[in-house]
């Protein structure tokens, strides 16, 4: 039988003031998981739980609006386990972060030390470390929804063979190439496709992201992945690599989000080797539509997303883009549907979205289950259509780039 303590006894068993277990209550964070017949709340041990991942998460600096969308699932014991482990991560982020403002404040106070005159570039450096504090939290909360999504997408496809395998063999990897993944994310494709590497392969994991980097890093080398991969912190559309470095290239649904593409393409062509190929994949129209219809059913004010990303950079006319860039480009189509026939994923992945989903979901929560309960129970699962596919985009053997002098220094490569 479950214990029941008191606002207050709640209060003083969690070391926090009675206002603040109110104040969370109001705010949709914590509300008591029952109420007396005298209208008193009453909290239980699993409370604690909740309460816990709400003042870490306020710790390491998310907002109460940021913290009431990653608090709205039941604190089972599973999802404790997972919300424990990316506050773990967090933290040791958090610890690298605070060594390297440490470092820095070293090297000032040296410097000021040993020279007369300021070195204000020096000074602008330890700027620049401690301002990366809000980047680095918001980073890993987006790696926290990336895996969020790919979970889904592993445990109710219908396709035995899984995405991220798919990709691998479009790249047609060969022993001993140069790849070069673009926008890695948490190093999936690697992770995923790991038999498929051959032997001698030179592999190189860019983000934009250094957050997504050191996730994709750390995975990797847990996983024993180390020894053929190396690192790099780099944008796109200025690509820190020397022209014809590699012989294949991916970018697994980035290219929607990159703000100048013809910069992008043409510094991806830049890097390739004649007879090269890059492949990057992306979204039809019709993608994931079933989740869109769920919510808007639901609530017609949600929006699970400002821009339509399929709208930017599609399946349906991508090919004409890059077609400016290479020369043959192949469509190739994933076949896939996923088969959802549980709550908890659905809402994971609802929540983990861009829109405004929280703020009419936070006060209906246990509405919004119901309301998919029903569906699955009446159709035995919900089904989602899946339209995502590839470009396989060859570089002609003789190259058609007019690269900036500039960027034909081959020193710039590392």
């Amino acid at each position: 039988m479950s214990q029941y303590y008191t606002s207050g006894q709640f209060a003083k068993k969690a070391n926090i003031s009675i206002r603040t277990v109110r104040y969370y209550d109001c705010q949709g964070l914590l509300k008591p998981s029952h109420m007396s017949e005298k209208g008193y709340r009453l909290y239980t041990d699993s409370d604690f739980a909740k309460l816990q991942k709400i003042l870490t998460l306020k710790y390491l600096g998310f907002s109460l609006d940021e913290i009431r969308d990653m608090t709205l699932k039941e604190a089972d014991r599973e999802s404790l386990r997972d919300s424990l482990r990316m506050q773990l991560n967090l933290v040791r982020q958090k610890m690298i972060h605070w060594k390297l403002i440490e470092q820095s404040i070293e090297e000032t106070s040296r410097m000021l030390e040993q020279q007369e005159e300021i070195d204000w570039s020096g000074v602008l450096h330890l700027i620049h470390v401690a301002n990366m504090e809000k980047g680095l939290v918001e980073q890993y909360k987006n790696g926290h929804n990336i895996n969020i999504r790919i979970q889904l997408h592993k445990d109710h496809s219908i396709n035995p063979q899984g995405w991220f395998p798919w990709v691998m063999e479009q790249l047609q990897l060969q022993k001993g190439q140069r790849i070069l993944e673009i926008g890695c994310g948490n190093g999936e494709l690697w992770i995923a496709g790991r038999d498929q590497i051959p032997q001698g392969c030179q592999i190189t994991l860019s983000d934009l992201s250094a957050g997504m980097v050191a996730d994709a890093r750390s995975r990797l080398e847990e996983a024993g992945m180390e020894a053929d991969f190396s690192y790099e912190t780099a944008d796109c559309q200025d690509l820190p690599f020397a022209s014809e470095s590699f012989d294949r290239i991916a970018a697994n649904h980035v290219l929607f989000y990159v703000k100048n593409r013809k910069q992008a393409l043409s510094e991806i062509r830049r890097v390739l080797k004649p007879g090269g190929l890059f492949v990057c994949s992306t979204y039809g129209q019709d993608h994931m539509k079933e989740i869109t219809q769920l919510v808007k059913e639901f609530d017609s004010r949600i929006t699970l997303s400002d821009v339509n990303l399929p709208d930017l950079f599609g399946l349906e006319h991508g090919k004409e883009e890059l077609e400016a860039y290479f020369d043959p480009v192949r469509k190739e189509c994933y076949q896939d549907a996923l088969l959802v026939d549980q709550i908890e994923p659905l809402v994971d992945y609802i929540l983990s979205c861009h829109g405004n989903q929280r703020e009419y979901l936070k006060d209906n929560d246990s509405g919004f289950r119901s309301f998919l309960k029903g569906k699955i129970e009446k159709n035995g699962a919900i089904r989602i259509t899946k339209m995502a596919g590839v470009f396989c985009c060859r570089k002609a053997l003789e190259s058609r780039d007019e690269i900036p002098p500039q960027r034909k220094k081959e020193d710039i490569g590392r």
